[in-house]
């Protein structure tokens, strides 16, 4: 078998065993979410909630799936690759007693500290909207107290997940979530309703769950004989390059988790029960995002350090080419259908209980607005592994910052645009603009634009960078592969269509009707899609290269 087909074959078998966790992950999520749409609604406490749980968790997505990984797995790789064992075991206790010890577990004990200490006034900077709603506020105060200690705790599971994705074993890793998503659903449904603040539930849920999540990964690493007593380490090589790695890549890394989280302070000033629409549609959206292009990303991370390491060019821009074709012909599809399909999708899942009908539309609103950046979210993350497995953290970190500086301008833009076209009566016209746009729903649409806007932004500037490097050399086969891809998804584009032409109206259904006729549609577009590439003499050996 030739070398590049043979990494191939290795890079789709270890996708299948990421991507099968992160599906069941997803489905629970989605669970997760129709649980508090049906016990919680929309209204002024789950704006509190989705705050308080964004801002830890976006600082989870800022050090431990962001920065931390993408620092750590290409030292561990170089490590692994050209050293021995007990070389491994020195640097997992080190770098696990720097993250919980100093320097890196100061800032994080610190930022942990302060944002329990100081919750309201970090409530009051993330939600200024709220400033004037006392009761909303303190709300927030509560849960951030609660919720912020979590990301200690992830950050650590974060650097077993690495160990663990560095010697292959992606299952475990990704089923990791399923932790999270389980204790919120037990929140919802069994907590809430014996607590004086039901919402408060969904907080002491994300506590727990990072200290299981922590717990469950050291009988793998145990196993790998890689479990290791924490040592202080900051003097450490290998710890000091991944702490010199970190800092940049903070912003590099998760240009989408900052633009989300300025986000949530814009959307602290619109209608009431936009922060909670554009949280229900981005777990939506992080569905394909989260089970592709996470798993994309994390699956070529370890291969690109490998083929660095050892100065394979070819194996590298192979791998890379893999990867950009993978995620080319999932986020696609995905993409036309959540944007086909959003209001059957969420009369489905959270018509139900609290949800009503206004929900839906509105929730289809920002999850169209989304869904349109995804093919640049799934591209970015095969594309940022490509520089960090080089140690490269200039090039992310101008992308990500011009990217960020971008969003903030399009949320003006966008925002500006849709006050001045979206229908409105003349009370609201005469108001000034702050509490105009506080007062008319449906504007949370500009914020779900600006994101996708400012995502294909980052898409261009990393292309463009990495082509000038010449990293990345396309593989012959490119402009069949497009053919094939645009007419497939031509086809798909006219089946969801007719399809929603004779069953239009999910509303008037029960679950049971509504489930029924959207797996239809799910799987008359996926079987449409496949079918033209098959027609078209696409295979499957085609995928890893046979």
């Amino acid at each position: 078998m030739p070398e590049t087909t043979r990494q191939r074959s290795g890079l789709l078998r270890a996708l299948m065993s990421f991507a099968g966790p992160t599906f069941l992950s997803r489905v629970l999520g989605l669970v997760r979410e129709m649980a508090i749409a049906q016990v919680f609604g929309v209204s002024a406490a789950t704006d509190a909630f989705w705050v308080a749980f964004k801002i830890p968790n976006f600082f989870r997505r800022l050090f431990a799936e962001g920065s931390f990984s993408l620092a750590f797995v290409p030292v561990f790789t170089e490590v692994k690759q050209t050293q021995a064992e007990s070389e491994l075991r020195v640097l997992i206790s080190r770098t696990a007693g720097t993250l919980g010890a100093v320097p890196l577990g100061a800032v994080l004990l610190l930022l942990t500290a302060l944002g329990m200490w100081f919750a309201p006034e970090v409530a009051a900077v993330f939600a200024p909207g709220s400033v004037d709603q006392p009761a909303k506020l303190g709300l927030i105060a509560d849960m951030l107290r609660i919720t912020f200690p979590f990301l200690l705790f992830v950050s650590l599971t974060a650097l077993c997940g690495g160990v663990l994705n560095s010697f292959q074993r992606f299952a475990l890793p990704a089923a990791t979530p399923l932790i999270l998503n389980v204790c919120m659903i037990l929140a919802a449904w069994w907590l809430a309703p014996r607590m004086d603040i039901p919402v408060m539930a969904l907080a002491w849920s994300i506590l727990l769950a990072g200290v299981l999540q922590l717990l469950i990964q050291f009988p793998a690493l145990r196993a790998l004989n890689l479990l290791v007593w924490p040592r202080w380490g900051a003097a450490h090589a290998g710890v000091r390059r991944v702490l010199r790695l970190m800092v940049p890549t903070l912003f590099g890394s998760s240009v989408a988790q900052i633009n989300l989280l300025l986000d949530v302070v814009i959307a602290s000033y619109l209608f009431e029960g936009s922060q909670t629409w554009l949280a229900q549609t981005d777990r939506l959206l992080e569905f394909p995002l989260g089970m592709f292009g996470v798993a994309l990303g994390t699956v070529i991370l370890p291969a690109l350090s490998r083929h660095h390491v050892d100065t394979d060019v070819r194996g590298f821009s192979a791998a890379l080419d893999w990867g950009l074709r993978m995620a080319l012909l999932i986020a696609l599809p995905a993409m036309l259908g959540l944007m086909l399909l959003a209001e059957p999708v969420l009369y489905t899942l959270f018509h139900y209980g609290q949800f009503t009908t206004f929900d839906v539309r509105m929730s289809a609103l920002s999850l169209l607005g989304l869904s349109l950046g995804l093919p640049a979210f799934v591209l970015a993350k095969v594309l940022a592994p490509a520089f960090y497995a080089r140690q490269d953290t200039a090039t992310p970190v101008k992308a990500g910052v011009a990217s960020m500086i971008a969003n903030m301008v399009f949320n003006v833009l966008f925002l500006a645009m849709l006050t001045w076209w979206w229908p409105s009566t003349p009370d609201l016209q005469a108001l000034p603009w702050l509490q105009r746009i506080g007062q008319t729903p449906g504007l949370h649409l500009a914020l779900a634009l600006a994101s996708a806007a400012s995502g294909y932004l980052n898409l261009f500037l990393l292309w463009r960078a990495l082509r000038k490097r010449g990293d990345w050399q396309p593989q012959a086969g490119w402009g069949l592969h497009l053919l094939r891809l645009v007419v497939a998804c031509m086809v798909m584009v006219g089946v969801l269509w007719a399809g929603l032409q004779w069953w239009a109206d999910f509303e008037a259904l029960d679950f049971r009707v509504r489930a029924l006729q959207l797996t239809v549609l799910v799987l008359a577009g996926i079987t449409s899609f496949a079918a033209v590439l098959r027609v078209m003499g696409m295979r499957p050996g085609d995928l890893s290269g046979h």
